[in-house]
């Protein structure tokens, strides 16, 4: 099941509670260890946590880092999917400044700060794709390509043969019967 949309590049917001500093960096993320990937690079060892989620699909985690449990990972997941997104990764690092938030306030911090940052970040919309095959000569490939725009297919893979030249191109579902007549 996709979701209504994802990011269109990576994002951040920093936001100050209480003499704490949180930082959100989000991003668009296609399989899990893409995300795990992202996780890691933005993560500061410096930091006092790291907490962080993603969705891809029905694939998900969270993470609370130290924090207590479901103060930090569940709340940047409930932003994810508040806001219907899908393959998006968040962090949120905080730097402890010597207040305690308790476990309400570290909820809210988390949740807020990711929540906020995916509401500023440019989005783009998931398409439903499906993959189709077309098997043509080499003197009807440039008429496909001049339409390929207006048919919206996404080209993946060109191998040319002897006679005859098979592209694999996803289409959007929702165009699939106008690509077919």
């Amino acid at each position: 099941m996709n979701r209504a949309c994802t990011l269109d590049s990576e994002s951040r917001h920093e936001n100050d509670i209480r003499k704490s500093r949180f930082l959100a960096q989000a991003a668009p993320v296609a399989d899990v260890d893409a995300a795990l990937a992202f996780i890691e690079r933005v993560s500061d060892r410096t930091a006092n946590h790291n907490c962080w989620a993603y969705r891809i699909g029905q694939a998900y985690r969270f993470s609370d880092d130290g924090e207590p449990g479901g103060s930090a990972g569940k709340p940047i997941l409930q932003a994810i999917e508040g806001q219907d997104m899908d393959r998006v990764a968040v962090v949120v690092t905080r730097w402890f400044g010597g207040i305690k938030l308790g476990v309400g306030g570290l909820i809210r911090a988390y949740g807020g700060t990711a929540a906020e940052c995916l509401r500023r970040a440019p989005r783009q919309p998931i398409i439903d794709t499906q993959r189709v095959r077309f098997a043509l000569g080499y003197a009807e490939l440039p008429l496909l390509k001049a339409r390929s725009q207006e048919w919206h297919l996404q080209p993946e893979n060109e191998e040319f043969g002897a006679e005859a030249v098979e592209l694999t191109a996803a289409v959007p579902r929702e165009h699939l019967a106008e690509l077919e007549q």
